[in-house]
């Protein structure tokens, strides 16, 4: 009795591919025994048949060529081939005149009509197929303008199953926040980064220590931001999953990686490198370490500046910090006048002023789609204006969100002065970099006179008037940039990462 090759596959793609493994082999079991036919060896798949490239299906068809079996048994047309290309193969061992038999089909494919029938079924498989792959694409663009991301989750967020948006993993969600918040404080290098992480604990889902490579990825993001990009397209959709960072940070964190330069690699990554001035010279002093302690220094060859411990920084910082907390006289004063001076610059208008500005947005989005179907750009250069004022769009509705009502100004003003109330107390329990962040918002100027510190305050730390326009903005605006940047340092502060 001669010996056939019996093959069974089933396809990775879920959708209406019928047939298991097991009931494939039992049919072809079932169908050599009914014709006296030995099936030698088994071979299994799984791997989709509408691309080319299945090793074990390409390993049978060369064994058969060797002459290495009699014949080739299949469960259905549609298992050994649903492209062209595959079928050709399968066509090929039929001119050579090896035996290939369908379980499910009763085709005798050394007759005309029987190879034609089958030629016929290959092609209706194929165009299954076709179809199959429209109508997947069909259903993932539908997600996709609903704002679902119908793929697996990127690290920092969770499967919630079909048609749910993901979910912040309360695990790694606060390590994804923490990789942009750090790298943005320019004192990381992506190597000095990935170990700063590993440190603190960052973990993939497999409970190994994230990679280089995981690392850059993940802060080339955009769906961390709020947004779904499909790389083959290029097209953008508005996500409705919670972001984790901002887009402001997002944007930050992409200019930083595209400046050639910023630093590579940060040998000694100590607290106040760079933050502190010589007096003597105006330039930068540079953190070193000398037995066991660690000294800022002036490295300008010549310059007569003094060099002062970190140790000794940290308490004068704190010890300014302290003086210009703002008392509980103050922090009354502001309270009485803080609805007053909301209620004057009028949050509503000025929300009514970020949506004229997105109609505006709308209304060259619209202008940019007529230029590119009248022929007057070509879509690459669509593609670019396009992506920018989508970002301008994105970026007003960000204002937009965070103009609030007066109660929600008011409450998160109150919520920010409680923070500069214990500013002192924040310093001093905070980690390094936290202290850094601190230093950079309280103090315009760190300069190194001699042996002294000269610390120079913020304006909106020197008095009551200064403060309360820092934190509520003008009339021409929503909130200002210092108020923005002081309140997510110091927010930040106040939680344990």
């Amino acid at each position: 009795m001669s010996s056939y090759l019996a093959y069974t596959r089933v396809s990775t793609v879920k959708q209406g591919d019928g047939v298991s493994l097991e009931a494939q082999r039992d049919a072809i079991s079932a169908y050599a025994s009914k014709h006296g036919l030995v099936v030698s060896t088994w071979y299994e798949e799984k791997e989709t048949a509408a691309k080319r490239g299945r090793p074990v299906f390409n390993e049978v068809i060369s064994r058969l060529r060797r002459g290495e079996g009699a014949g080739l048994i299949v469960h259905k047309i549609d298992r050994s081939a649903r492209n062209f290309a595959d079928w050709a193969l399968v066509g090929e061992l039929l001119d050579q005149n090896i035996d290939v038999r369908f379980a499910h089909e009763s085709l005798d494919l050394r007759s005309r009509g029987g190879r034609l029938t089958a030629d016929i079924q290959a092609v209706i498989a194929a165009d299954y197929v076709r179809n199959l792959r429209e109508e997947c694409l069909k259903g993932i663009e539908g997600r996709l303008k609903q704002g679902l991301f119908p793929f697996a989750a990127p690290i920092g967020y969770l499967d919630q199953g079909a048609g749910k948006p993901k979910a912040l993993d309360p695990e790694r969600a606060p390590y994804v926040r923490q990789a942009f918040e750090l790298y943005a404080t320019q004192q990381y290098s992506l190597r000095g980064l990935l170990a700063e992480l590993r440190q603190r604990g960052f973990r993939n889902r497999s409970g190994k220590p994230i990679t280089k490579g995981c690392l850059e990825i993940l802060l080339s993001n955009r769906f961390y931001h709020g947004e779904i990009i499909m790389k083959r397209s290029g097209r953008r959709y508005k996500g409705v999953h919670e972001p984790i960072i901002t887009r402001s940070l997002f944007r930050l964190v992409q200019e930083l990686k595209s400046d050639r330069q910023h630093k590579k690699q940060t040998r000694h990554n100590h607290t106040y490198r760079r933050l502190i001035t010589c007096g003597a010279c105006q330039r930068n002093l540079i953190g070193e370490l000398q037995k066991g302690r660690v000294y800022m220094r002036c490295h300008t060859k010549g310059c007569p500046g003094k060099s002062i411990r970190v140790d000794q920084v940290e308490a004068e910082i704190g010890s300014a910090l302290g003086k210009l907390e703002v008392s509980e006289k103050d922090y009354q004063v502001l309270r009485t006048r803080l609805r007053e001076h909301i209620n004057k610059h009028n949050p509503e208008a000025n929300a009514k002023a970020l949506e004229l500005q997105m109609s505006s947005v709308d209304a060259r989005l619209e202008k940019l789609t007529d230029a590119l179907l009248d022929g007057l750009i070509d879509k690459e250069t669509f593609q670019q204006r396009k992506e920018r004022l989508v970002d301008e769009r994105q970026q007003l509705e960000e204002n937009r969100a965070k103009v609030g009502s007066v109660d929600l100004v008011v409450g998160r003003v109150e919520k920010f002065l409680e923070l500069v109330k214990s500013l002192s107390l924040t310093y001093e329990i905070a980690d390094p970099t936290k202290k850094r962040r601190i230093a950079e918002v309280a103090f315009s100027n760190r300069i190194l006179i001699g042996k002294y510190l000269v610390l120079e305050p913020q304006n909106w730390l020197k008095d009551v008037d200064k403060t309360l326009s820092v934190l509520c903005g003008g009339a021409d605006r929503d909130r200002s940039r210092t108020a923005d940047e002081i309140s997510s340092a110091l927010e930040s502060l106040t939680t344990n990462k």
